[in-house]
């Protein structure tokens, strides 16, 4: 009686050991599994991070040559595109702009249009015209889109207390507004050289059209 009573202390015992060193296991198994999200998290931020920095990369780049073209076509020409009084005689399809400096409606502000299809504004003939003396790449009268995969427009705007001509873009997310104000202006949305079209610093998520003077 008393070996067996050993024996079945002994299995019993085993048994035990077994289980412990299973519920080991399976706590490893665990801590392995979650280092392993950790990374794969770290790795998928840090990835939309460098998306979204190469994404402003290209969106500066694009502002600075449409900028360059903008003035470009000016000392060529004498007069902005779109705005050009001669630009009929220079372009089958071209519309005449009023010559008086300001590309928009009158001399006044004028909104962005950001859904150019046609001749009959400054805002779209101005594309047209560009494309034409090959200063930007493309063909017809449409905006052009820009990385965050919206479109591009410019006109003699008022933004804020300060009047003259503004490349917009529509549609930037709001961390990209900050960095790109952060890194190239002020860092205010509502003051300098880059202006939101609101308070990107309190709306997380959302998107706003940005403002570049030219």
């Amino acid at each position: 009686m008393e070996t067996k009573a050993k024996y079945e202390r002994l299995h019993h015992d085993r048994k035990a050991q077994a289980k412990t060193g299973r519920n080991g296991f399976t706590v490893i198994e665990l801590a392995v599994v979650m280092a392993i999200i950790a990374i794969i998290i770290g790795l998928v931020v840090k990835g939309q991070a460098l998306i979204v920095n190469g994404q402003v990369k290209q969106l500066v780049n694009q502002k600075d040559e449409i900028a360059g073209a903008f003035y470009g076509y000016y000392e060529r020409f004498a007069y902005y595109p779109g705005d050009d009084p001669n630009a009929s005689q220079k372009f089958s399809a071209a519309a005449n702009g009023n010559g008086n400096g300001r590309v928009g409606v009158g001399a006044g502000a004028t909104a962005p249009n950001f859904a150019c299809k046609e001749t009959g504004t400054e805002q779209c003939d101005l594309w047209f015209e560009l494309r034409k003396t090959n200063y930007v790449s493309g063909a017809g009268f449409a905006n052009p889109r820009h990385s965050f995969s919206g479109n591009v427009a410019l006109t003699y705007n008022r933004v804020g207390t300060a009047a003259g001509h503004w490349l917009a873009f529509e549609d930037i997310p709001s961390d990209a507004c900050r960095d790109l104000d952060m890194q190239y202006d002020d860092g205010n949305w509502s003051t300098g050289g880059i202006q939101a079209s609101g308070d990107y610093t309190r709306a997380a998520g959302e998107k706003f059209t940005l403002f570049f003077r030219l």
